[in-house]
């Protein structure tokens, strides 16, 4: 039974939508409709903007070590609850268990941790320049802010805006997906059991364009932290325009993993299996186009495909299982899509490559090798179970077509050649670049991409700094 009740937060209260309009969340793995989700209407969506406005005065004057407590006992009332939480993370998503809970206790550090820098939002005294004067600079929460989140990290992607927007003193208005949204609300029941204010988060569901074209129109949010595909990301920046909300852009990838023919292989090749087919490959730091040396090349794909054929799928709930469904059904026409393209393009497959049964959203963790550049998969971010193996031979050869996409949000690399590591670290135009390991996300380091992957980051001072705005203050004589 799915463990989570799914409601609205507007102004502190737990309530139904008002035209009563519903929407099915559906089990990845069985089909089943699980739940269902309410839709805010326009009136709805109001009053979760005015009670952002008012929860935001109040949230902007608790002091530091008030919102952080606040903030830490959700934490522990969310750990305390994490195997409930966990259980319906899976049945929403599907990822396996134990990724639930990896991503939920993940998702407690990072509440955690901006709980705790947001009594450190400093400013600075500047030098006088005249006797008699003080110059400072001051770090205030820049006002309401507004959320919109994708279905992939149910928990990460609601937890980092949710504490990034607290721990700075802003309100939040967030809209998780309607695909995911019990893992939300847990969230924010935590943070209401906590003792959180009245207004200061408010949860809603609805037609996405719908909801971001209400929210974005009006001049409550001042800032704007979205998590979904470059196309989206583009549509609700132009929506913000009207009103130069600030924005922050976490968007696709298309990670590129350059292993080089001095690299640890054995090393190299258990990092990129259990990487790449984490949450059945929808991880926008995903790697995505294998780049092998020509002396490896085959030594790598043969050691993948026994990793890979190891991987068992299934139900999430079940033991033992390492990989779950895909979200729905839309993906395994898109996996399919790859896979002809690809062979058309004279890859082949190593392993996987169709449909596994009739019931569930389920595809096998699948190798291609010889995979050709112009190929789709090798060009669009496939956000799913499929591993490209290419060729290179030179260095120059590899950054360029790492390079060659207009993607820039992770990259890995493996030698263990610490001048070519440092000289491809700085070649490589991406926002985080893992080297010899995939850990590039932490609570405490900044997370965002470039070019049109995004601009902005979550995480470390850089996500608190996105939700504080600067001020000068001058003066003379007091």
């Amino acid at each position: 039974m799915y463990p989570e009740k799914l409601e609205l937060l507007i102004a502190g209260e737990w309530c139904q939508g008002s035209e009563g309009v519903q929407e099915a969340v559906i089990n990845p793995a069985t089909e089943e409709v699980i739940a269902q989700v309410p839709h805010a209407s326009a009136s709805d969506l109001d009053r979760a903007l005015q009670a952002s406005a008012d929860g935001f005065k109040i949230w902007k004057k608790t002091p530091a070590n008030q919102r952080q407590k606040v903030m830490s006992d959700a934490a522990n009332l969310l750990e305390e609850r994490i195997d409930t939480v966990s259980k319906t993370l899976t049945m929403e998503m599907g990822k396996p268990l134990f990724e639930s809970k990896i991503e939920l206790q993940f998702a407690i550090e990072v509440m955690r941790w901006y709980a705790e820098e947001g009594k450190r939002a400093y400013g600075r005294v500047i030098p006088h320049r005249f006797p008699g004067t003080r110059q400072m600079v001051l770090k205030e929460p820049v006002g309401p802010a507004c959320a919109f989140v994708a279905w992939n990290f149910p928990a990460n992607n609601a937890m980092r805006k949710i504490a990034g927007a607290l721990g700075a003193g802003c309100s939040m208005l967030i809209k998780p997906s309607e695909e995911t949204p019990g893992t939300a609300v847990a969230i924010a029941r935590s943070l209401q059991d906590a003792g959180l204010p009245p207004g200061v988060l408010n949860v809603v569901f609805g037609v996405p364009d719908d909801v971001s074209r209400h929210v974005l129109s009006s001049w409550i949010p001042r800032k704007l932290s979205f998590t979904g595909s470059i196309p989206v990301g583009k549509h609700l920046q132009k929506l913000s325009a009207d009103t130069l909300k600030r924005c922050t852009m976490e968007l696709g990838g298309h990670a590129p993993v350059i292993v080089f023919d001095d690299a640890n292989l054995e090393k190299a090749m258990d990092d990129m299996v259990a990487f790449k087919f984490r949450n059945a490959g929808q991880v926008c730091i995903s790697p995505t186009r294998f780049y092998v040396q020509e002396g490896v090349q085959d030594e790598f794909v043969h050691g993948v495909v026994e990793r890979v054929k190891k991987i068992k799928v299934g139900n999430g709930l079940d033991e033992g299982v390492v990989m779950g469904p895909l979200v729905g059904h839309r993906r395994l026409e898109v996996m399919d899509d790859f896979i002809s393209d690809a062979v058309a393009h004279g890859a082949k497959v190593e392993t996987g490559g169709q449909r596994l049964g009739n019931q569930g959203y389920f595809f096998p963790p699948t190798v291609l090798s010889n995979v050709s550049d112009d190929a789709r998969i090798m060009t669009e971010e496939p956000f799913g179970p499929i591993a490209p193996i290419s060729s290179f031979s030179s260095f120059d050869e590899v950054v360029q077509r790492a390079n060659s996409l207009p993607f820039g949000l992770a990259s890995f690399v493996y030698t263990q050649d610490g001048a070519k590591a440092t000289a491809i670290e700085e070649e490589l135009e991406a926002g985080m670049v893992g080297v010899n390991h995939p850990g590039v996300s932490t609570p405490e380091s900044p997370f965002g991409g470039i070019n049109e992957s995004g601009y902005g980051s979550e995480g470390g001072i850089e996500g608190l700094d996105a939700f504080l705005r600067t001020k000068f203050v001058t003066e003379y004589g007091v």
